[in-house]
């Protein structure tokens, strides 16, 4: 964050500054992830209150608070802690002019593209992202804080709950490139249809000045339609004609893709390093958003290669002890996310020769259509020849419905899906473990690949 006292940030944000002191670090919520000389945000949730916490935080080495009401350490008091967080961080872009801003939205790859995106612009320049799913009204202000008069690229990942959510998300980082990266029905129990979802995301597009760019999916239809709605140029990203084009797609056995980048007449052979038959589409809009900043083309050729995962639980390939692979994807799940993940599965299976085996837990905030959502699930994993599918839980019984004959084992909760798993997965397996952030699959996956006792632990591969 840059330096600013007490009562800089109080007449900023509209409140009254009690004490003083001088924040130059970063803004936070949570004292077990403090920022040094930063400033903690007391937020009053539903069963904590910030405000207990606040010496915590300064003990843990933050300068200030902000809070709606005074503590016992140096505070700026406001009406609307959230309100005046978002206000704070608007400021700060406001201060840094060569900063460049570049936001994405998307119902599924988001992350995996923002972590593309991060590392090929670092490589330009001293880059600050999203950390995790900051993606909310207070999660991106958090990530503005976090730049500095150093800080050359912005990249901040929005979400939407509603109709709006995004447009007040931009008024806080008002982007010059804006990314949209696919439509899908993930919390579409919130919005009612995927129309409604489009409504939201292209806000994003909206936001932009004349001189910035829109960058989108060509092969979304709800997407390229949103070229409508801005007053930016549009680039395009996806397979031919895209303006940013990935051709001549190839996998190896774990499904780690290589291809030719094409922009503008020119091309750039990339062999990304991380797994997912979806990998390229997250890369190629990294690509597209990267170019849009003004980076060379052989240097996001070059960056896109180098990447490595950046976010836990997303497509991360571990090798048990006795050589059966595990796929830890386990950080969310929607159809589409789904349906991602099974095929790199298939492609995973067919290139290794192993036997592929899918444990897929419950998908949340489908909405009325959650059933058959997951009935869909079991459908796509059934035509994409997984051999074995194990679920998770009540809901997630429902896919093994709609995998029809195949083998299916439906377990209750994750010690049962456990206990057959260890039982019955061997070296010649891989293994995709996925579902929604709440059933915390991550637990199966660590039982997994734990070694005997007094063996040797899985590696990551």
């Amino acid at each position: 964050m840059i330096e600013m006292t007490l009562a800089e940030i109080a007449d900023v944000v509209g409140g009254v500054a009690h004490g003083g002191a001088t924040v130059t670090g970063g803004a936070f919520v949570d004292t077990r992830t403090p920022e040094p000389h930063g400033l903690f945000v007391a937020v009053v949730g539903d069963r904590v209150d910030g405000h207990d916490y606040a010496r915590t935080a300064i003990e843990a080495g933050a300068a200030a608070v902000l809070g709606s009401r005074a503590t016992d350490a140096p505070t700026v008091v406001v009406d609307d802690v959230v309100r005046a967080l978002g206000v704070l961080a608007r400021h700060v872009v406001d201060r840094l002019p060569d900063l460049t801003v570049l936001a994405l939205t998307g119902s599924q790859g988001k992350t995996g593209t923002k972590d593309y995106l991060a590392h090929v612009l670092a490589a330009a320049g001293p880059t600050i992202a999203t950390r995790g799913n900051f993606n909310n009204e207070i999660g991106v202000p958090l990530t503005v804080l976090r730049a500095t008069e150093a800080t050359r690229y912005l990249v901040v990942e929005m979400g939407a709950r509603g109709v709006g959510h995004v447009g007040y998300l931009c008024t806080i980082a008002p982007p010059t490139v804006a990314a949209v990266l696919n439509v899908g029905t993930a919390h579409i129990g919130e919005f009612g249809s995927r129309e409604a979802i489009a409504l939201a995301k292209g806000e994003i597009v909206e936001a932009l000045p004349a001189d910035g760019t829109a960058v989108l999916n060509s092969e979304d239809p709800l997407v390229a339609a949103m070229a409508e709605r801005t007053v930016a140029r549009v680039t395009t990203f996806g397979r031919p004609p895209a303006d940013v084009a990935v051709r001549d797609l190839t996998s190896d056995e774990l499904g780690r893709q290589s291809f030719d980048l094409v922009h503008r007449g020119s091309g750039a052979t990339v062999h990304l390093a991380q797994v997912g038959a979806f990998q390229w589409r997250n890369a190629a809009a990294a690509a597209a958003m990267a170019l849009a900043a003004g980076v060379d083309l052989d240097t996001v050729a070059d960056a896109l290669a180098d990447a490595r995962e950046a976010s836990r639980w997303r497509m991360e390939v571990r090798e048990r002890a006795d050589g059966a692979v595990v796929v830890n994807d386990a950080y969310n799940a929607n159809p589409e996310s789904m349906e991602a993940a099974l095929e790199s599965l298939q492609l995973i299976g067919q290139r290794s020769g192993r036997r592929t085996v899918a444990v897929l837990g419950e998908m949340l905030e489908l909405g009325p259509d959650a059933v058959q959502a997951h009935q869909r699930v079991g459908r796509y994993a059934a035509d994409a020849g997984v051999e074995v599918l194990v679920t998770v839980g009540e809901m997630a019984a429902h896919v093994a419905e709609g995998f029809g004959a195949g083998e299916a084992i439906i377990t209750a909760g994750r010690d049962e899906a456990l206990t057959w798993l260890r039982e019955n997965v061997s070296a010649a397996d891989v293994v995709l473990v996925k579902a929604s952030r709440g059933a915390a699959l991550e637990v199966v996956v660590e039982g997994l690949l734990a070694a005997p006792e007094g063996g040797p632990e899985g590696s990551s591969g």
